[in-house]
């Protein structure tokens, strides 16, 4: 028998994910979390095959010279995997979202008219490294009744292949419809343009990884796109912020690694801060293994700490143990810097004025605005009922922390009393 060629297999696929999306209309919250608890349990009781698949996908990729970066958020370890059974077992706990009823924004006279959340269809990822992402985006399309196709890279090819089969077994063994998780292959489908272009069956697609992939995604996709952001966070540090703070808003914002998504990359200092603050601040971070780089002004007054950065930098992460730093006159200018150069979704700012903080928040065209604290992304915070999938920069109602209502959409109901 010949396999499939693979515009065929794909059409395959995505028929298949389209009508067991359609199926899983039919089963309740209780059986979907059911199938979510099974899929943790499956993850939990497989490290060694996925880590001795993850194992084969780290040579093959030394081999190919792949950047030191993307092989740390290629490596998994018993304890990546396990946040991610952690947070499978938490999306069973949360209640069902979908069919949650809520009032209309407006009312359509004399009817009565209400909202209610229902799925988005079938979601495609489209994914650099982070094998176990995977599991996690098919928690949340589970969660809410979506069929959810995944599309890795070459890189992560068989970590990726084991955890989609040790999870397409779990919800076979708790009877979910056949293709509500279904996996391509680089190998089984070399263009992206061939899977982002099939918007008759596809009703979300989220590109997750370099700024390249996200706008390649973007600019083919004939479907909805959900765009994703990591890296090149923006901080502005007022004369009236404390060195202290800042120093740990950076260090915390780089602890969510492997994921660097709210990393703070890019530094604006006012022209009146201290430099004796200034130098601790570069000492400290130098200790800590950071590559320091900044503006022509800072490198000359700061010649041992700083290399000078090219204007391409600062509208690109680096997504790496790399911050660059900046003066800036005034904060009305640091503004229109980061609305300028930033990623456009987390940015902070730290300061001990109320008036600074208000101009900033108010100012700040990104999706999240952070006022001295920590832009430190989880996926679990581990408090309340919310868990996250990353952050979108995009404008729109899927704007900011990608949760379970993001993979929804809203109903509109109007009920009428039988009378003309």
């Amino acid at each position: 028998m010949t396999q499939d060629n693979p515009p065929n297999l794909l059409l395959t696929t995505l028929q298949r994910a389209h009508s067991a999306f359609l199926s899983l209309g039919n089963v309740n919250g209780t059986e979907r979390s059911r199938g979510i608890s099974a899929m943790a349990k499956a993850l939990a009781q497989s490290f060694d095959r996925i880590l001795e698949a993850n194992t084969l996908d780290l040579e093959v990729s030394r081999e190919m010279a792949i950047s030191e970066d993307l092989l740390d958020r290629l490596k998994l370890t018993p304890e990546r995997l396990a946040t991610t059974v952690e947070l499978l077992e938490q999306l069973v706990e949360l209640p069902d979202p979908i069919q949650r009823v809520m009032n209309a924004p407006y009312q359509l006279n004399p009817s009565q008219t209400y909202c209610q959340l229902m799925p988005l269809g079938v979601v495609a990822l489209i994914y650099e490294v982070f094998p176990e992402l995977g599991a996690i985006a098919a928690g949340f399309c589970l969660k809410t009744g979506n069929s959810l196709v995944l599309r890795g890279c070459g890189a992560s090819s068989h970590s990726n292949l084991v955890i989609a089969q040790i999870l397409q077994e779990a919800l076979a063994s708790v009877d979910l419809p056949t293709g509500c998780l279904e996996i391509l292959s680089s190998d089984d489908v070399p263009s992206i343009q061939a899977l982002v272009t099939q918007d008759q069956y596809i009703n979300l697609i989220i590109p997750y990884g370099r700024p390249s992939l996200i706008e390649q995604v973007n600019h083919l996709a004939t479907a909805p796109v959900l765009k994703s952001a990591m890296g090149n966070c923006a901080l502005y540090w007022s004369a009236k912020g404390d060195l202290e703070l800042v120093r740990w808003m950076i260090l915390d914002s780089h602890a969510s690694e492997p994921d660097p998504v709210n990393a703070i990359e890019k530094v604006l200092l006012s022209p009146s801060q201290n430099s004796s603050l200034v130098m601790r601040l570069f000492s400290n971070l130098q200790e800590k293994g950071f590559n320091l780089r900044g503006d022509e002004q800072l490198c000359q007054e700061f010649p041992n700490y700083l290399t000078l950065a090219k204007e391409v930098e600062w509208g690109r992460p680096y997504l790496n143990k790399t911050i660059a730093f900046k003066v800036i006159p005034h904060l009305s200018d640091a503004i229109a810097w980061i609305n300028r150069y930033s990623s456009g979704h987390a940015d902070c700012i730290a300061t001990e004025s109320y008036q600074e903080s208000r101009q900033f928040a108010m100012g700040i065209d990104s999706a999240l605005v952070y006022i001295n604290t920590s832009p430190r992304f989880t996926r679990n915070p581990k408090q309340g009922e919310s868990l996250f999938l990353g952050i979108s920069n995009q404008k729109g109602h899927r704007r900011g922390l990608i949760g379970l209502e993001t993979f929804t959409t809203l109903k509109q109901v109007v009920q009428g009393n039988g009378k003309i």
